[in-house]
């Protein structure tokens, strides 16, 4: 067993529990859910960057990369920096992350909030709205097309925005759907977790127009965020260059503003 396959296979026994302890309709009685969302996507169409800064204390791949930080610092940080997302890991067991995470991200920004995680039930996108997510994450490679269908759906009639993300072409042709706003294409092989950035170059022209381009994985550099744009990319998603300094927030605005000349 790879590591997204037990990855998966611990996060299906994490919801199976969480939805003996909250109901659906208990979540959908928080007061975060009938809270308008702000359009990520929106946000990237018109930034000159197009930065979704990443909260991730952890990862399979890096182990620790920062566990020090306050996420409301860096929530606010990156706000700062001009960034137009903040992205939230609430996976705890690989990540570190937590729903408090983005409750208390929530509390403090107005950014569009994307809920980084393995979303593999319908359950964990209603958690998503009654947590204060904008929008949410769906990874082709641990999903079946028709539930990409079905959970994309539920998502936009929710009112929030859906970040598809693939690795390789077969992945894209597999999993398009009408209607989801953004395409992300993972830079990072999941099996191997090395990263190569000439994927989001092959794979641009494979992207319909009417999807925003997200870039994600192995962006340390503005160089790379340039190079990018040239192939339509409008997003790019980077956290472990921002959390591996003492200061993420003024990491992402020098980043920002290097961008922007």
């Amino acid at each position: 067993m790879d590591i997204l396959e037990k990855i998966v296979a611990d996060k299906r026994r994490e919801v199976a529990l969480k939805k003996q302890l909250i109901s659906t309709s208990s979540l959908e009685n928080y007061p975060l859910f009938e809270r308008e969302s702000p359009s990520l996507s929106a946000n990237l169409r018109q930034a000159r960057a197009g930065i979704i800064a990443e909260h991730k204390r952890r990862s399979p791949s890096k182990s620790v990369i920062n566990n020090g930080l306050d996420v409301y610092k860096v929530a606010i940080g990156y706000q700062k920096a001009g960034a137009s997302g903040m992205s939230v890991l609430t996976d705890g067991k690989y990540f570190g992350g937590s729903l408090d995470d983005l409750l208390l991200a929530r509390s403090v920004v107005d950014l569009p909030l994307l809920r980084k995680d393995f979303t593999v039930d319908e359950y964990q996108i209603i958690e998503a709205k009654a947590y204060g997510a904008d929008a949410i994450l769906l990874i082709a490679a641990v999903l079946k097309p028709a539930e990409i269908r079905t959970f994309s759906e539920l998502a936009i009639n929710l009112g929030l925005e859906v970040l598809l993300e693939v690795h390789n072409l077969e992945e894209l042709n597999n999993s398009l759907v009408p209607g989801i706003q953004m395409l992300g294409v993972n830079n990072r092989n999941l099996k191997t977790f090395e990263v190569d950035l000439e994927t989001s170059r092959q794979l641009s022209g494979h992207i319909p127009d009417s999807m925003v381009k997200v870039s994600e994985s192995g962006i340390s550099n503005t160089d790379a965020i340039l190079n990018l744009q040239g192939f339509g990319y409008q997003g790019f998603l980077v956290g472990e260059h921002f959390m591996k300094s003492g200061d993420p927030g003024k990491s992402a605005e020098e980043f920002i503003q290097n961008i922007r000349g």
